[in-house]
């Protein structure tokens, strides 16, 4: 078992830290040109000291446990209620996402979305997190190949950890 170094809290962290830690739960996609489906998803907001949280994402599918999609990044708090949100995507993407924090709720919108010559083309990822109670809740609508941003995924999750 590998020893575990406790760090503490950066304090400019505290208007995000209702989202550390790891949440399990579930959730459905849909899009105009795809079959809705279900999944099962994990979630980490975890850090170093540093101001910044560290985020990783990985989904399953329900039926099979196969691995559907993954994404990492962090999330930096840079003033007055004020977050930046980069991630990476396997699937040729890296967003660069500015938003807010209002209260219990992260709203993020890409500045610019950057992609391999191969990943199909992607305009605005907006995402939301927000916890209501004891659950993490998101919801993600995405622009793509002349659709309008509309819902793509939505999930809710409760603290594993």
């Amino acid at each position: 078992m590998e020893p575990v170094i406790a760090t503490e809290l950066n304090p400019a962290l505290t208007p995000v830290s209702f989202l550390l830690g790891t949440w399990r739960g579930e959730g459905e996609g849909q899009y105009p040109s795809i079959k809705p489906f279900r999944y099962r998803e994990e979630i980490r907001f975890t850090h170093n000291g540093k101001p910044f949280l560290i985020y990783t994402q990985r989904t399953e599918a329900i039926d099979t446990g196969q691995p559907m999609h993954g994404e990492a990044g962090y999330l930096r708090l840079v003033g007055e209620g004020r977050v930046e949100f980069v991630i990476a995507q396997p699937i040729g993407y890296a967003e660069i996402a500015p938003g807010r924090v209002h209260g219990r709720r992260v709203d993020v919108e890409p500045a610019r979305v950057g992609r391999t010559p191969t990943a199909k083309p992607v305009d605005p990822i907006r995402r939301s997190v927000w916890v209501e109670g004891e659950t993490v809740r998101y919801g993600l609508k995405m622009a793509m190949e002349g659709v309008a941003a509309t819902r793509h995924l939505t999930g809710s999750f409760r603290r594993s950890d």
